[in-house]
């Protein structure tokens, strides 16, 4: 190298120590939901919060409405590091460990106030287990209470039987079974069509899921039974947060608590005004009659008493912190 060349690296390497200059670590995030729906909204807030917090160090693009990946392969994919980062709903993950389930036992907790008491006496049991697939959970955030869609009343759980009903985690799927009728998987993009088509006839989920995909374009009823809370979760490769420096992981972990209070409210929030914008579009909004809530009474007990079967010590665990933590 000539003397020339040197003085002119060294003089551009001196210029960007000056500067600052240097590449910012981008992620790609994928969530399965649309950007109508508030969590997507929450998760945008957050990505701005996390670049504004890192003074741009670490920029979150996020993917909507299963753009990059599918819903059933976000998990996977952030554990490979295919992508550092992604949202998924916590039940989907029932298959690997009933513990993910927790949040879908009907009638377990079926309140805003239970639902947050429940997170505290399950969360650090769920970021073991994701932690032993090196994912770190960053935070979740429930959907509103989970009620009945279909085309005709339902005013008892016999009213369900042979109709043809979305599920969408394991939970669902069971609840179906123990109404006699028949789980049918759909995901949210695909809810209308299904309708139409005839593919499915009812629905468990939420009224902000009913008024994004503008439910009174495909069905005339919703009872708010207010079966369980489900919640979302955002999780991260832990080798890309390690790869992290101490200050971006911190404003990171900081932005992903801001996230969560804040989309505990959103969720709130969303639930009254899902519930306006039903009846505004004419679709009848019920509570559940006495027969209807019994019935489903019954088999969320059932179904809680196959969790903690399933669940085992670690079920055991949570269900005693629940019950100390319980308003």
């Amino acid at each position: 190298m000539t003397y020339a060349k040197s003085a002119l690296t060294l003089a551009t390497a001196a210029t960007l120590l000056a500067t600052g200059a240097h590449a910012a670590t981008e992620w790609d995030m994928p969530t399965p939901y649309g950007d109508r729906t508030f969590h997507t909204v929450n998760i945008r807030d957050f990505a701005e919060d996390v670049a504004e917090r890192t003074k741009g160090e670490l920029k979150i693009t996020v993917h909507s409405n299963g753009s990059l990946i599918g819903h059933a392969e976000i998990k996977n994919s952030v554990r490979r590091g295919i992508v550092p980062m992604g949202e998924l709903i916590m039940s989907r993950l029932a298959n690997e460990n009933p513990v993910y389930d927790v949040d879908s036992v009907p009638y377990l907790a079926a309140s805003y106030d239970e639902a947050w008491a429940l997170w505290q006496a399950s969360r650090e049991v769920i970021a073991e287990e994701l932690a032993k697939q090196r994912l770190r959970l960053l935070f979740a955030v429930p959907w509103p209470p989970q009620g009945l869609y279909t085309q005709k009343e339902i005013t008892a759980v016999g009213d369900l039987r042979n109709l043809k009903m979305r599920a969408y985690n394991t939970a669902s799927e069971r609840l179906a079974r123990l109404s006699n009728a028949v789980p049918t998987q759909v995901e949210v993009p695909d809810i209308p069509t299904a309708f139409s088509t005839g593919r499915v006839e009812a629905m468990i989920t939420s009224p902000a899921t009913g008024a994004d995909t503008k439910a009174w374009d495909y069905l005339k009823h919703f009872n708010h039974t207010q079966l369980w809370l489900p919640k979302n979760m955002v999780i991260v490769n832990e080798r890309s947060f390690a790869a992290l420096d101490e200050a971006s992981q911190q404003a990171l972990l900081e932005a992903a608590a801001a996230a969560e209070a804040r989309g505990w409210e959103m969720s709130k929030q969303e639930t009254e005004q899902a519930l306006a914008t039903l009846r505004e579009n004419g679709i009848v909004v019920s509570e559940p009659s006495d027969e209807l809530k019994q019935g489903l009474q019954q088999i969320g007990q059932t179904m809680t008493e196959e969790w903690a079967k399933l669940a085992g010590p670690q079920g055991q665990r949570i269900l005693e912190q629940y019950q100390q933590l319980k308003p």
